[in-house]
């Protein structure tokens, strides 16, 4: 095996770098052709999901006292998700449930708590929250 002279090796190691740089430069693989990044349903109820955990619980909202958070961001539905569940009780019956709707934008809110008076105040912290706002309150 033949060595290269020492500046050739530099040049060689500098085009390497530069050429890695470049690479990490074009951003990651899911943005379009605008440069905009893609939202997936993963991204939109993560956000959602750390929006709700911020507002409604580390927050120490009174009215989400009694309730647990419980991300299901990679759930063997297929459907991100996370779930409100009643307070230490991770593995019980969902009580909340927000998902992603696959090849939609849509993002379904139910469960039984949309029953109860709280329903609206879900809803429209939800609503809020898909239209990009990142405030606690309206």
């Amino acid at each position: 095996m033949r060595s290269l002279p020492f500046g050739r090796l530099s040049a060689l190691a500098a085009l390497v770098v530069t050429l890695g740089l470049g690479a990490c430069a074009a951003g990651p693989a899911n943005q379009n052709k605008s440069g905009a990044k893609a939202d997936s349903g993963l991204d939109r109820v993560e956000r959602l999901a750390l929006t709700a955990s911020r507002c409604w619980f580390k927050s120490g909202d009174p009215a989400f006292a009694r309730y647990s958070l419980a991300p299901e961001l990679s759930s063997f539905s297929g459907r991100p998700r996370f779930l409100l569940v009643p307070r230490g009780q991770l593995e019980a019956r969902p009580l909340l449930v927000v998902e992603a709707q696959p090849g939609s934008a849509e993002v379904a809110v139910y469960g039984p708590l949309m029953n109860e008076a709280l329903a609206s105040r879900i809803d429209t912290d939800i609503t809020r929250w898909r239209a990009g706002a990142k405030t606690c309150s309206a």
